[in-house]
């Protein structure tokens, strides 16, 4: 564990020397050091004093910092370009000796290997004991080291694994989320919410109250500390072991799967906001989406904005609104629908249609006919025009 305390902080500091160096480059209006640049100082630097320790860990996990740096500069300019989707991403910052988080990574180019006894042996490091959750399909390309807030080490490969597509099975399913039930399945499925967090809140108040109540700095503090993050670590790996079964499940029963495409950041800043974290939505979609494509499964989104839960599924007619507390309602062609049931029915209807849409499927209307009345006169023929006048 020394060593890996040793190795963690040398990159901690060749990431912050070289984000310095950037951030004086600007600050005296010259041109951001190139990657060679950085990677010759760091060099020169290990024949100083200052910094001569650098050469005691490998000089290939020194070399990955100077990427992470490069990659985060690349991500904050393609974000402020517009060129990177999804959340602003703000420009790189130094790290620190507290951050809860600590990882570094070992190319191929640094020869590490997993021993004959199933340990990982890293360079000016040695042999590492690993509990292996599965075994290796490939030679892996890198292995990340990862100490997490709770004081637990990970080591995470980039292996190369090809898709296994399952049987071609006949049916599909379309599912409707929620919060009194986790998820509602076409065919009939309740999921009941497992509430997680909900359920460990009390001990996670403990917990809380415990580390507020020790002195800042002191030992008794970080062990408290490690407590309360071993808490929340439980709780989080529950939630993502239970969110793999069930989205296993579903993926392999169903060669499509339809969800809506809700929009978790938004919701997450109503008075629900506990409740949909202690969900996690987005994440039983994205394993969603990511075993589909693995096992050879369709996965589709349908439009937040569709009327799911206010279109009757069997007559097609858009009722209007219904609050959160109404489960239940009655349509004007006298069918009786469970809401969470039919907005899943709408919604495996919706994404058959757009992916019929999407495959080349006929978009437009057929165009009707004129029809001719009783003095052989054409007119138009009145659904058209019924239509015409309600836009």
């Amino acid at each position: 564990m020394v060593a890996l305390a040793r190795t963690f902080g040398c990159a901690r500091v060749v990431f912050n020397d070289a984000l310095r160096a950037r951030q004086d480059a600007r600050a005296a209006g010259r041109a951001y050091p190139t990657d060679a640049a950085l990677s010759k100082a760091l060099t020169e630097s290990k024949k100083t004093a200052q910094r001569a320790w650098l050469a005691e860990v490998s000089s290939v996990v020194l070399q990955q910092a100077l990427a992470d740096l490069n990659t985060a500069y690349r991500n904050f300019f393609q974000s402020v370009t517009g060129k990177r989707g999804g959340a602003k991403v703000g420009p790189p910052r130094y790290r620190s000796r507290k951050d809860n988080r600590q990882a570094i990574r070992f190319t191929r180019n640094a020869c590490f290997m997993v021993t004959s006894s199933g340990k990982l042996r890293l360079p000016k490091i040695g042999d590492v004991a690993v509990r292996w959750s599965r075994t290796l399909p490939s030679d892996p390309s890198s292995v990340t080291v990862i100490k997490d807030a709770a004081g637990r080490y990970f080591a995470s490969f980039v292996v190369q694994v090809d898709d296994e597509p399952l049987p071609t099975v006949g049916t599909e399913v379309g599912i409707d989320l929620g919060l009194s039930t986790f998820a509602v399945l076409s065919d009939g499925t309740v999921i009941e919410s497992p509430r997680f967090f909900r359920r460990a809140e009390r001990r996670l108040r403990k917990a809380q109250q415990a580390l507020s109540r020790k002195q800042k700095g002191s030992n008794n503090r970080a062990k408290a500390r490690v407590k309360f993050a071993a808490a929340h670590a439980k709780v989080a790996a529950t939630r993502r072991d239970w969110a793999h079964k069930h989205s296993t499940t579903i993926i392999r029963e169903n060669q499509a799967v339809y969800v809506e495409d809700l929009c978790v950041t938004g919701l997450a800043r109503t008075k629900l906001a506990k409740s949909v974290h202690d969900a996690g939505w987005g994440l039983f979609v994205r394993l969603l989406r990511e075993k589909a494509a693995r096992c050879g499964r369709h996965f589709g989104k349908v439009n937040r904005f569709f009327p799911s839960s206010r279109l009757c599924s069997v007559c097609g007619v858009v009722s209007g609104p219904k609050p959160l507390n109404i489960r239940e309602w009655t349509c004007v062609c006298g069918a009786v629908h469970d809401r969470d049931l039919n907005a899943a029915i709408n919604i495996l209807a919706a994404g058959r249609a757009e992916r019929q849409n999407a495959c080349g499927g006929q978009v437009r209307p057929e165009p009707v006919p004129a029809q001719a009345d009783e003095t052989g006169t054409h007119q138009e023929n009145p659904r058209v025009l019924a239509g015409i006048s309600d836009l």
